[in-house]
Order: C-alpha cells, then sequence, then structure tokens
C-alpha cells in the first residue's frame, strides 16, 4: 500500500535542479519545473546511474552516463538507449512541504 512521505520543503527545490531522495530502497529524483514538482525513479532504465547527477532541461532529465533522456512529468524514454520509462510518483505540497507516494 502507497504512502505519502515527506521528502523536502518546497524552498529546497531549485528549478531544473533534481534533488535525490530515498524512501526505503526507492531512489527518487525530485524535480521542480515551471509547472509544478514531479518525482520519478532516479535510476536510469538503460543501464544503472543516477539520473539526479544527470541534466535538467525543458522537463527532461538526461541520464549521466549515456545521455538517454526521460520526460519529468510522464517519464517517457524520449531516445535511445533507454527505450524503458522510468516510474513517476505522486507529488503533493502541505503547508509547505512536500511529499512523494511510493
Amino acid at each position: 500500500m502507497a504512502e505519502w512521505h515527506r521528502v523536502a520543503e518546497e524552498g529546497d527545490l531549485a528549478e531544473n535542479m533534481p534533488l535525490p531522495v530515498r524512501i526505503g530502497d526507492l531512489c527518487i529524483a525530485v524535480v521542480r519545473l515551471e509547472d509544478g514538482i514531479f518525482a520519478v525513479n532516479d535510476i536510469c532504465t538503460h543501464e544503472y546511474a543516477l539520473l539526479s547527477d544527470g541534466y535538467c532541461e525543458d522537463g527532461k532529465l538526461e541520464c549521466p552516463l549515456h545521455q538517454a533522456c526521460f520526460d519529468i512529468r510522464t517519464g517517457a524514454a524520449l531516445n535511445e538507449p533507454a527505450d524503458v520509462p522510468v516510474a513517476t510518483y505522486k507529488v503533493k505540497i502541505e503547508g509547505g512541504a512536500v511529499f512523494v507516494e511510493a
């Protein structure tokens, strides 16, 4: 059963700067974009690398290992070598705190 986990304060998130967080065994990248805050699995589906170590621009998160890109809003793999999407997680803001459902 999924639960909400407090992962950051809204003020901790700079636009286009992924924040790596752990919820149990899950590695999650939390990203503020111009239209909201989003959370995706932090591990590239092509080969093990932390997406939060990669480059973020135009709603895309680029893997630092082989430059596969993922849509931050949907998790979709946007180019090779990745062809499997990353998981996405629901985000809510309450009282300035950021919560992720996992």
